[in-house]
């Protein structure tokens, strides 16, 4: 009786003495394992991008934009989101005031300004904010402090910087106390926010300035923004859970307060953090699903390619079949010896396929500048289906191998 160990000699022995076909043969899987592994690195790579790219902007977050500019007599004139002026301290301080479960609410405007301190200069962006905008956007300070609210009602020019500021501006001196001028208007700087680094957009989100909100309002941003107008009002939910709630009661309170008749478009937007997060994550898993599915089809061609040639070689080896069986081989050991050269062959084309996925997706990580991620499922998937096609696919041949009669493979040239 053939043991199992004598099966496996003769099938690796088959494999080896006609290397340059057994390396075609799994020439198809390995391609295919290669591009399953590094189109669901793309998408997964994709989606790590957009959720720390949201995520960054802060987490249980309602971002609120004015809408459509009013026009003569009441009526909205359609300019797009945020070219209007229909949020003000008024509109926030509502919500803080009335919306329950809700952890801040942050007023904020912004510009750009020319920063020059000791010698060197600096452009940036310079946001006028509130206390709770380091609650609202998951900021922390490092060193030195925050302005409190009256800071900010007063109009303090003092100023909180971010980590990119400091070393460009002051290299490794420490810059709490100093003066940075912003634009022609001389602050003093009492904090530096901890280093949050690159969002997803590509965006340094350590480059930033920080003001009272009236002080950047009427010397820095000057007439872009009037009265006691803002940009944008930042929401932070106290919960996920209360997101949408908050939401809801964010827009009935603003559309009472603007007087928007029932029907009529509001004349700002409310962006949901979580939602946009989610909307995001479903499509790109979609698009990580059809990425697979596309490189799977790579796999379905390798396995087409390994019957091709285990045909191949049932036909030119059909005399050897013959001489076996002839001497005792039972079908089924005929059967299972090729089937485990299919097998085999399958299975080592889906562990090259896999490293050089591997590499692949490293490579692809690091030019395209966003975290390498490979999902769980996929290196057992794609070695455990390498090995099905191959069974699969090497079951026809290794069963037409089996039927051969003796007598009549003996006979054959």
């Amino acid at each position: 009786m053939m043991k199992p160990v004598d099966l496996v000699r003769f099938a690796t022995g088959a494999i080896v003495a006609h290397p340059m076909r057994s390396a075609l043969t799994s020439l198809g899987v390995v391609i295919g394992v290669a591009a399953v592994v590094m189109m669901t690195s793309i998408g997964l790579g994709a989606q790590h991008m957009v959720t720390s790219a949201i995520g960054g902007l802060g987490s249980n977050m309602l971002i609120i934009s004015p809408g459509a500019s009013r026009g003569p007599g009441g009526g909205f004139v359609s300019q797009g989101a945020g070219t209007g002026m229909s949020l003000d301290d008024g509109d926030a301080e509502a919500i803080k005031a009335q919306v329950e479960n809700i952890a801040a609410v942050a007023p904020a405007v912004r510009g750009g300004a020319q920063l020059a301190a000791e010698g060197a200069n600096w452009n940036t962006r310079v946001e006028g904010v509130t206390a709770d905008y380091l609650v609202a956007r998951d900021l922390t300070i490092e060193s030195g402090r925050m302005f409190d609210d009256r800071e900010a009602r007063q109009g303090k020019k003092v100023v909180v910087i971010g980590q990119t500021i400091a070393k460009e501006l002051y290299g490794d001196a420490d810059p709490i106390g100093k003066r940075l001028r912003v634009g022609t208007v001389p602050f003093e700087i009492i904090g530096v926010l901890t280093s949050k680094g690159q969002s997803g957009f590509g965006q340094d989100q350590d480059d930033i300035v920080l003001g009272p909100l009236s002080a950047v309002r009427s010397r820095i941003v000057g007439r872009r923004v009037r009265g006691d107008n803002v940009q944008t009002i930042y929401v932070k939910a106290a919960t996920a859970e209360d997101l949408d709630r908050v939401q809801e009661d964010v827009t009935n309170l603003l559309r009472e307060r603007h007087r928007i008749r029932q029907g009529a478009e509001d004349d700002f937007s409310v962006q949901n953090m979580a939602s946009i997060m989610e909307a995001m994550s479903a499509s790109t898993k979609t698009f990580t699903g059809l990425l697979a599915a596309v490189a799977a089809v790579s796999l379905l061609v390798g396995g087409i390619g390994i019957m091709n040639i285990m045909l191949v070689a049932v036909t030119e080896r059909t005399r050897e079949i013959g001489l076996r069986m002839a001497v005792g081989a039972r079908r089924a050991w005929v059967l299972y010896q090729f089937a485990l050269e299919a097998v085999v062959l399958s299975f080592a084309g889906g562990v090259i396929g896999l490293m050089i996925g591997l590499g692949g997706a490293w490579l692809m990580s690091t030019l395209a500048g966003w975290p390498m991620a490979i999902a769980s499922w996929a290196v057992p998937t794609a070695l455990g289906f390498s090995m099905l096609v191959g069974l699969v696919f090497g079951a026809y041949p290794a069963w037409r191998a089996a039927q051969l009669d003796p007598i009549e493979a003996l006979r054959r040239e």
